[in-house]
């Protein structure tokens, strides 16, 4: 049987089917979670023990980020990181402004499943539509930078500044610590760096099966065209402003738009969040859902959005250097 195949051919389906199936199991069997058989199981760990699992994912994904930047790498680096965090953070000064009751905005949109799904993206398929589209390895690397978006830390950071959420100190060092010490093995050793980065495959569709166990599919429905609505937001917007600092700072703006995703991590922060924040616990099963619809559709427009943008952008260029050729022959 195919079935890691098959699954692989869904758009995140490696997060998306784990935490349908858990969801299905919360819906039609929630009885079970409230057993004490359960609650003292290895599979009761395994569908409840989401902050674990998470730990243990961020660590791994630590492990993943380089330190060292220089130069066109480290300007491309920082800025689409910036352009990104900066994004999301004026969305977040918009609700607190605009909204009186940000867990309930357009759609059932909640600050926190906004916030999610504006300030991460997906680096898998930023660096692959660089490399397919052949671009320079410095902007293949540039997404290295922007691997720390992932996980709450930002996503706390912006909602607690913006004012829509509290969190004490303490809260955000052990939010990043796991994503730290992951960062810290791998750049200190090459062989744990290889060791640790195997492990994200294998934790994502764990943590997602837990992450799942916590919904109620009641409100798939209303969650899934939300989020629909949430992911073009991402891709539209994001796009943007991330093509503008591309130009601005010497590139052609196919990096900006190829960076205009959700990653798919970032449907696990509403509930790692909600586990520090209490003002969230409610929304935290709706917003997952919105984020993940949001990562399904920015990993179908993100490409073909890129892809059309890129092959203007070479047409473009090859205008200008035959006018150029043109105009030295005269």
């Amino acid at each position: 049987m195919k079935i890691k195949e098959a699954i692989d051919r869904v758009p995140g389906g490696m997060m998306l089917i784990p935490l349908l199936i858990g969801a299905l199991i919360r819906t039609f069997f929630p009885g079970i979670f409230d057993t004490p058989e359960f609650k003292s199981s290895f599979t009761g760990g395994l569908l409840t023990g989401t902050s674990a699992l998470l730990a243990a994912f961020y660590i791994c994904l630590g492990s993943t980020i380089r330190f060292q930047s220089t130069g066109y790498i480290l300007k491309k680096r920082v800025s689409l990181w910036i352009g990104k965090i900066a994004t999301a953070f004026i969305i977040a000064l918009l609700i607190k402004h605009i909204f009186p009751d940000q867990n309930h905005l357009f759609l059932g949109l909640s600050a926190l499943a906004i916030i999610a799904a504006f300030s991460d993206t997906n680096g898998g398929l930023y660096m692959a539509l660089m490399g397919q589209l052949g671009k320079k390895a410095e902007d293949v690397a540039a997404y290295s930078i922007m691997s720390l978006e992932s996980g709450p830390f930002f996503t706390m950071l912006i909602l607690g500044v913006a004012g829509l959420a509290s969190f004490p100190v303490l809260a955000f060092v052990f939010a990043i610590l796991p994503l730290v010490v992951g960062m810290i093995l791998g750049n200190l050793d090459e062989k744990m760096r290889e060791f640790l980065s195997k492990g994200q495959d294998v934790i994502i569709p764990l943590f997602s099966l837990a992450i799942g166990a916590g919904i109620n599919l009641t409100n798939v429905v209303k969650a899934g065209i939300s989020g629909i609505i949430l992911g073009i937001g991402v891709v539209v917007i994001t796009g943007l402003v991330l093509f503008i600092i591309d130009r601005v700072t010497g590139g052609d703006g196919v990096a900006g738009v190829a960076a205009s995703s959700t990653a798919g991590n970032a449907a696990a922060v509403p509930v790692a969040v909600a586990a520090i924040y209490s003002g969230y616990s409610q929304i935290a099963a709706t917003a997952t859902l919105q984020v993940t619809a949001a990562v399904i559709v920015t990993a179908i427009l993100t490409p073909l959005l890129t892809t059309w943008f890129a092959k203007r952008a070479e047409k473009r260029n090859v205008s200008h250097v035959s006018l150029s050729e043109n105009h030295d022959m005269k």
